[in-house]
């Protein structure tokens, strides 16, 4: 389970704290010594203090080094120690960083500490972090679903966490077998505007590349074919590429080599995310496709992989960190009035750069 190192340094040493093993008002083990105990940098170890200190686990004293809190292990500030986990599919690629700060920035004014964990979008990993979370008593629980568009072996999990009353929030995608609140953006509406935005820009052949394993892949398709149907014309099913998480690569492997054979012979393409559209444009160059000038790309999500290139990327709209705030308030919200909310829709928009060419 990728959870950072300073991450579980600081969850080992909380139950250290929580068992007596260190007991309060007595001196946490220097910086040194936590370096050797857990092999791992000063700066990890430094990490891990700041947690401990910003969810009331110990107090640092200039000169003298860390000591454990006496005003956590009283009776009543151990109510107050409020913990929310935070399950993401990755935690340092692409979107997740900015949604990961917005629900810090939310959490921290609201007094509840973060728990963190990725499944790397696999099921075994994603049944390990809610059993960690399970065990770690989290009063509230926001988790971007694993492979949200396959079976998932794990979903009792979820009438668990139910029958505990422990309210849940997806983020980005949801189990459609579930009646659990999620917040997203509208994929279908950010596949037909990406879509329409070429056809009104003179495209009509134009190819898909869509995740398969996620609902937001099969959203943003029926967004690009619903795109096609509003404006009359007929997309050709041999111009969708679909991939999963383990053939990503290869699928835009393929679709390069198809252009370069002449086999996709397409003028523009909408991407599944700004992570393929990014990837593609740097395969193509070194064919020597200009973009847009010999082919136009699209991308969803607006990250920052939108604006690395020379070629600025067309894209629609993600608000990321305004999601991740609004997923804090509404499981903040859900805990402190015993009832979950509804659940939100983000709106989402075209965002003109210069990935793509207008044809006559």
């Amino acid at each position: 389970m990728q959870i950072p190192k300073y991450q579980k340094i600081a969850i080992a040493i909380k139950d250290k704290i929580i068992d007596g093993e260190y007991r309060a008002g007595t001196l946490l083990p220097t910086e040194k010594q936590l370096q050797v105990q857990y092999d791992v940098s000063r700066h990890t170890i430094r990490q891990a203090m700041e947690i401990l200190v910003n969810d009331g686990f110990a107090v640092k004293r200039k000169g003298a080094g860390s000591y454990v809190s006496n005003a956590f292990l009283s009776k009543s500030s151990q109510k107050q120690v409020k913990k929310i986990g935070v399950i993401v599919t990755y935690l340092s690629d692409y979107i997740f960083p900015s949604i990961i700060r917005g629900i810090e920035t939310v959490l921290r004014e609201n007094g509840y500490s973060l728990i963190l964990a990725s499944t790397n979008n696999n099921h075994e990993e994603e049944r390990r972090c809610l059993e960690m979370m399970l065990d770690q008593e989290v009063q509230g629980l926001i988790i971007e679903p694993t492979k949200s568009n396959t079976f998932n072996p794990n979903l009792s999990y979820y009438s668990l966490l139910k029958k505990k009353k422990i309210p849940t929030l997806m983020i980005n995608a949801r189990y459609e077998e579930l009646n659990i609140p999620f917040i997203s953006i509208d994929d279908t509406k950010s596949g037909f505007i990406a879509t329409e935005y070429l056809l009104e820009h003179g495209h009509q052949d134009i190819a898909l590349i869509t995740k398969i394993d996620d609902l937001q892949g099969k959203l943003r398709m029926k967004g690009y074919i619903k795109a096609f149907e509003e404006h009359d014309t007929v997309f050709k099913g041999e111009y969708i590429y679909t991939f999963s998480t383990e053939s990503r690569n290869a699928v835009v492997n393929q679709v390069v080599e198809h252009i370069e054979m002449g086999t996709l012979d397409v003028t523009a393409i909408v991407c599944y995310n700004d992570e393929i559209a990014y990837d593609l444009n740097k395969k193509l160059r070194n064919i020597d496709y200009k973009i847009p000038e010999d082919i136009s790309l699209i991308g969803e999500d607006n990250s920052i992989l939108s604006r690395l290139e020379d070629t600025l990327l067309t894209t629609t709209s993600h608000p990321q960190e305004d999601l991740g705030m609004k997923a804090a308030n509404w499981i903040v919200k859900a805990i402190q009035d015993g009832v979950e909310g509804d659940s939100i829709i983000l709106d989402t928009s075209i965002i003109e750069r210069n990935s793509v060419k207008a044809l006559n």
